[in-house]
């Protein structure tokens, strides 16, 4: 390790005392602290939580400028350096660990330091001169930890389902719905408890799964809504303390309009701050689109099971060789990883709700878990969507003629003859079929329950398979 001398250092004070600081860093005394005392997990920030806290500040900023809270001079240059931090300068200087102190503060002073360092540059001063832009009294004019960090999560959850699971989900459903026309005259056997069913298409499948993505859709955007009331302006405890009396509507105006979403400062700033519910419903519904996603994954895995031991109704385009020592073997691998992911968001929803029930009387402590176990699920989900739908359901082919034989060998076509020969005799029949290897057709003829011609009508599958019209 590199000694600091007196070049290549700065001398920092907090109310714990002096410490020095690498002259080239942005960040501050709070940081340094904070990476010693959580050297915990080496995960840093969120890109998109990160950019979610810079919008804040350069929102309350602008509004602190405007109101005549912090000179026009120090709000302008807060507002370029965050610019410059949304336009991809200094992320390496965001390094609290993931698990940190309660509530947040150790980021939320991270972020503080780094724009209050970078406007002084901006304004021709150096880093460290708090006494012209502090980290506390003028980037955090006005504002807590206890209401940004929670504004914070609002935002970078919005961020991410607009940027990554909103694009994924439309995609994946413009993709089924295309594999549906495609296979759309594609006869298969239908399976319930795993075992033969009546005979179904194979493009309606697909059109189902795209039902249910569109429908997991809206159910996360109704509880996206939730998202849009924001306890900032709440400061410490909800009463608004050290605030001016419009800081929060401009704040709210302004943040509003940076990310094109209709935030509006929450009825209730102390109910806001203090719970969590918001964000256990968005990852609710995240964890049921989880769900769902499993199931289909599964499916995938299920019907392009083989080649010569398994259903192989459907080929999965092959993407990596899927063995170490099986030459030629490829695995359902993009389903696989989706499950994986799901695994994945089900577990962060369980913490989630661990965490929101934890807060004490006026706060929350445990927001950080909750920001980045929420913005991963969303980001991490929509890029497994993405990726299986790209890499996997785009180049889906149907094995037709093995379709068609499962659908004509399936002893639940005998479900048909019900109406016509009840349901004792038509299970009589089933048990015969099975017995002796005879096909359905070949019983009933024989024993003259049905006319040939009826029972060519009975069991077209064609008319079996379709679906009823609206």
């Amino acid at each position: 390790m590199t000694e600091l001398t007196s070049s290549n250092y700065r001398i920092e004070k907090d109310s714990m005392g002096e410490r020095q600081i690498p002259e080239n860093v942005y960040y501050g005394i709070q940081t340094l602290r904070a990476i010693e005392n959580f050297p915990i997990s080496g995960i840093k920030p969120l890109a998109t939580y990160v950019d979610a806290c810079i919008l804040i500040k350069k929102a309350t900023a602008i509004a602190n400028g405007e109101l005549g809270c912090i000179s026009q001079e120090i709000s302008n240059a807060i507002a370029v350096a965050a610019d410059e931090v949304l336009n991809g300068k200094y992320r390496d200087q965001f390094v609290v660990d993931v698990y940190q102190a309660g509530a947040g503060t150790s980021h939320h002073m991270n972020v503080n330091e780094v724009l209050a360092n970078r406007a002084l540059e901006i304004l021709g001063d150096e880093k460290g001169n708090y006494k012209r832009v502090s980290p506390n009294d003028h980037v955090n004019y006005g504002q807590s930890t206890n209401d940004v960090i929670p504004t914070a999560i609002r935002v970078g959850a919005l961020l991410a389902l607009e940027h990554s699971l909103y694009p994924a989900l439309l995609d994946a459903i413009a993709t089924l719905e295309n594999k549906a026309i495609e296979f759309r005259d594609i006869v298969k056997s239908g399976r319930t408890h795993l075992q033969d069913a009546v005979p179904v298409r194979l493009g309606e499948g697909f059109r189902a799964w795209a039902r249910i993505l569109s429908d997991h859709r809206v159910r996360i955007e109704r509880a996206e809504e939730d998202l849009y009331s924001l306890g900032l302006g709440g400061s410490a405890a909800g009463t608004g303390l050290n605030t001016h009396p419009q800081y929060r509507h401009r704040a709210a105006e302004i943040l509003s309009q940076l990310i094109n979403k209709p935030l509006k400062p929450a009825p209730h700033l102390m109910a806001a701050m203090q719970s969590m519910a918001p964000f256990v419903s968005v990852s609710g519904a995240l964890r049921n689109l989880a769900q769902d996603c499993i199931k289909i994954s599964h499916d995938l895995r299920l019907m392009d099971s083989g080649p010569k031991t398994g259903l192989k109704e459907i080929q999965l385009p092959p993407v990596q060789p899927g063995s170490s020592i099986m030459p030629g073997k490829y695995n359902p691998v993009m389903a696989e990883m989706t499950s994986m992911v799901c695994f994945q968001v089900m577990g962060y929803d369980t913490a989630i709700a661990l965490a929101a029930q934890a807060g004490q009387l006026e706060l929350n402590v445990m927001m950080p878990l909750i920001a980045y176990n929420l913005i991963h699920s969303i980001e991490i989900l929509g890029n497994a969507i993405d990726a299986l739908s790209k890499k996997c359901i785009e180049g889906i082919t149907a094995k037709r003629d093995r379709c068609l034989a499962y659908a004509e060998g399936s002893l639940a076509l005998v479900t048909a003859l019900n109406p016509h020969i009840g349901y004792l005799n038509a299970a009589a029949v089933a048990k015969e079929s099975l017995e002796t290897g005879k096909s359905l057709r070949q019983i009933v003829l024989e024993k003259g329950l049905m006319s040939e011609e009826a029972l060519a009508k009975v069991l077209d599958l064609e008319q079996m398979s379709a679906m009823p019209q609206e």
